[in-house]
């Protein structure tokens, strides 16, 4: 299954409209795709809300992006505005490694369902996209953070980053967490990268490629939550990831 596991150098770094911007713009080219985050916080959370003003909750631009239901791509849903485990034990759960893994599972399973033309020609191609919570040492559990379920998983993985002051080191600590884990970084894509880059940003660029050694990609702003704005925000990136 191709697939990517896109995780972020913090929260609010734009893991989600990156996640939806290469949904958006691979399915309009016809390829089948899937969703899937398996934790999102912050559903009742008034400072929230108000943040995103018309963009809808992550779960659910996911699902708008990938023609999905809401609770297909999020099984597990919660109010506060905290970390996964807090948010968790709050609602007087624990969260259980083996059903985000399950999670992931049934998604590869829906493409896997409908991965094949009618006409007998050959498999469609499908991507999953999974975006994990908060960044690779994120907990999801006492003992279980974002970066285990990436390394379970296996998919190649896409850093979101910021593109200003300060990205170097959260980009490059982030790269080393996941190649000590063993994880196929893909490319770290800055976002969202303006029109004119300042010379600042231009050097962050170049910087981390050189010292991180990676692919830098880049994500331009996305216009709205509007499925033409984000696939047209996506096109450039998801052809380069082709």
């Amino acid at each position: 299954m191709r697939g990517f596991f896109v995780t972020g150098t913090d929260t609010g770094v734009g893991k989600t409209i990156l996640s939806a911007a290469l949904l958006a713009a691979m399915g309009s080219e016809g390829r089948r795709v899937q969703a899937y985050k398996p934790v999102v916080t912050g559903l009742t959370d008034h400072g929230e809300i108000a943040a995103r003003g018309e963009w809808p909750a992550d779960h659910e631009l996911l699902a708008r992006a990938a023609g999905m239901e809401p609770g297909d791509v999020a099984p597990l849903r919660y109010g506060p505005a905290v970390g996964p485990h807090l948010a968790a034990q709050l609602a007087g759960e624990r969260i259980d490694p083996e059903r985000l893994l399950s999670g992931a599972r049934e998604a590869e399973a829906r493409i896997a369902g409908v991965g094949h033309r009618a006409d007998g020609a050959g498999e469609v191609t499908g991507t999953l996209i999974v975006e994990g919570v908060g960044g690779l040492l994120t907990p999801l559990a006492d003992d279980y953070t974002v970066c285990d379920l990436a390394a379970a998983l296996g998919l190649a993985v896409l850093i979101a980053a910021r593109p200003g002051l300060g990205t170097i080191n959260h980009t490059l600590l982030t790269l080393r967490v996941a190649r000590s884990a063993g994880l196929d970084v893909r490319a770290v894509v800055l976002t969202p990268w303006p029109r004119e880059p300042t010379t600042l940003e231009r050097s962050n660029r170049e910087t981390i490629a050189r010292l991180g050694d990676v692919e830098v990609e880049d994500l331009p702003t996305v216009a709205s939550p509007a499925l033409a704005d984000l696939a047209r925000a996506g096109a450039k990136l998801a052809s380069r990831l082709n």
